[in-house]
């Protein structure tokens, strides 16, 4: 808007000059070495202007005939230029993207059409990287370890590769190599500190941690802690051999870390070794403050060398006092209590943390007073068994490792400080398989009493089907044989409880041959004996909805001891069907 108005006030301004000088036209007489010039003022201008613009054309062209052919070349090496770039931006994306054979074209279009551009060797090694050809991308990366501008570049890529082909000597040598180049570089920094402290070089680790902080790689706080964490380190590499030193590295890594609780140990364990008991229990009060550990309480009790049970309670009580609601500080009494053989006191300490949810090391102190105490080996053996399923109890843990000590180093990663006093993660189980389904278990089905039915079984057993007693006088069919509802062989052998007393009854029976032994009138009348009830084997599925079907039709029917007859077949299978006139009258009637 602006402009718009600048410029309306501009073109208003020039026609009123123009306007101007029409009304006022004037004369100009120009009269020089013999030349007589008159006009007038407004002609005089247009012709000044004219002028000027064919001085400013003929100064053009004489610039373009002196500069054309430089022109015309740069002109064509812009174009060239233009290409090669658009081709290392499609190439760039291709190798980001993961198209290993657009990158290899795209990479060689910009060899082609750019020259000595660093971006190009870059794309070179990508596009083998993506292609697999290690020997392809180490040598361009060597490539551009020989140039200034793309050395740090070149050595990040030989790490890398030398890492990829577990080359340990060449990796070591391109990371000190690019962290002398460049000693605020964090890639090369890290990586060289992690390096000298998996090789347990921590002297070369303490001076890698100072030239981070002075880089600013590291924080302060961040510096101090990784600084106490190898002095801690190297107390506990000289803590057998030289003493004296062990105990001044860890005074040194104490006082810049408190709550480091393996410095305060370490210090607190050389000093109460001296003699200098204050200074032992001074060192651990601070860090007990801080980070409660076990250790802490052991060292604070064991203070003075040569003090008695009672004593050691004393001063285990005493460190409780300063934190009353502590687990360790209970724990600690405990412990010590268990030593000076002060049952009640012991019990007393863990009485709250047996009460919660006692962890492992609470029912294992539990089992151990009572073992001691009273000698209930069921009260003992009940703690431990709690003990199995109670939670576990914090250890120092590092990238899921779990260790009873504590390290400086990771042994998994590698990475310096990661040992932390929790309770470990429990690992997942593995998923459950699914069982196979177990085969069915066939019962005795409970056919209910119809009304009117001639007996009445109950639940446990089911309906008996007894051969009928000859009667005198009366013409038995000779093909009339009792009827068969026992299971096939192949039966499986595990029932319901319903069905127990006929598996019985069917493992007391003889395996069948196909013909029914017949019945004598003794087993006759001691079937029949009142209060003797027969056990019927659990019939197969098939048959049991076959009676269950029929069982209504039963109260219509004759006396159950009325013409019976059996199958030297399975239930299920009808056979030949004998003529009208000599099949028997059937009970039920099943086919």
């Amino acid at each position: 808007m602006i402009r718009v108005a600048l410029y309306i006030l501009l073109v208003g301004a020039i026609a009123f000059g123009a306007a101007w000088l029409a009304d006022r036209p004037g004369d100009l007489v120009v009269d020089w070495q013999g030349w007589h010039i008159e006009t007038s003022v407004m002609v005089a201008a247009v012709g000044v202007i004219a002028v000027v613009v064919a001085l400013m054309i003929l100064w053009t062209l004489v610039r373009w005939l002196a500069h054309g052919p430089s022109a015309v070349t740069g002109f064509f090496k812009g174009r060239r230029q233009t290409r090669g770039y658009k081709a290392l931006s499609r190439g760039m994306i291709a190798a980001g993207a993961g198209d290993a054979r657009l990158a290899r074209h795209a990479s060689k279009e910009a060899h082609k059409l750019l020259r000595d551009e660093p971006l190009a060797l870059l794309l070179d090694a990508q596009a083998a990287q993506l292609s697999g050809d290690r020997k392809a991308a180490t040598r361009a990366f060597e490539t551009m370890t020989e140039r200034p501008d793309t050395e740090l570049l070149g050595l990040r890529g030989l790490y890398i590769e030398a890492q990829r082909a577990g080359d340990e000597e060449t990796a070591r040598a391109c990371i000190e190599r690019a962290a002398a180049r460049a000693p605020g570089l964090a890639w090369a920094a890290g990586a060289l500190l992690e390096i000298q402290t998996r090789e347990g070089d921590w002297e070369a680790a303490l001076a890698t941690v100072e030239r981070n902080a002075e880089h600013r790689l590291i924080d302060k706080k961040a510096a101090k802690r990784l600084r106490a964490v190898l002095l801690t380190a190297q107390a506990i590499a000289r803590e057998d051999a030289d003493p004296e030193r062990a105990l001044a590295l860890a005074l040194e890594a104490h006082k810049l870390a408190p709550e480091l609780v393996p410095a305060a140990v370490i210090a607190a364990r050389q000093s109460s070794a001296t003699g200098n008991t204050r200074q032992a229990t001074r060192i651990v009060e601070k860090t007990w403050r801080l980070s409660p550990h076990p250790d802490l309480a052991t060292i604070y009790a064991h203070a003075r060398p040569g003090d008695s049970g009672r004593d050691r309670l004393k001063r285990a009580k005493a460190l409780l006092d300063k934190m009353p609601n502590n687990v360790e500080g209970r724990i600690g009494v405990a412990v010590t209590a268990i030593d000076a053989r002060d049952w009640a006191e012991a019990r007393a300490a863990l009485k709250p943390l047996a009460a919660a949810q006692p962890t492992q090391r609470v029912c294992l102190l539990m089992a151990d007073i009572a073992e001691g105490e009273t000698g209930d080996a069921g009260k003992v053996r009940e703690w431990l068994a709690r003990a199995v399923r109670a939670p576990r109890d914090p250890a120092w843990t590092a990238d899921g490792y779990v260790s009873e000590t504590w390290a400086p180093v990771s042994p998994i990663s590698g990475h310096l400080d990661a040992f932390e006093w929790k309770v470990p993660v429990e690992a997942l189980s593995a998923p459950l398989e699914t069982p196979e389904p177990e085969p069915a278990t066939e019962s005795a089905p409970m056919i209910e009493a119809q009304p009117g039915a001639p007996d009445t079984e109950s639940p446990e057993t089911a309906p008996t089907v007894e051969p009928a007693a000859a009667q005198p006088g009366t013409a038995q069919p000779e093909t009339a044989e009792p009827i068969d509802v026992t299971p096939q062989p192949e039966a499986p052998e595990e029932t319901t409880a319903a069905a127990t007393p006929a598996v019985e009854a069917e493992e007391a029976q003889p395996p069948e041959t196909g013909e029914k032994r017949p019945t004598t009138a003794k087993e006759e009348a001691t079937d029949r004996k009142p209060g003797k009830k027969a056990a019927t084997p659990a019939p197969e599925p098939a048959t049991a909805a076959a009676m269950a079907a029929t069982a209504g039709d039963r109260s219509a029917e004759p006396d159950a001891d009325e013409h019976p007859f059996a199958l030297d077949r399975a239930p299920d299978d009808p056979g030949p069907m004998p003529p009208d006139e000599d099949r028997p009258k059937k009970r039920f009637g099943l086919f």
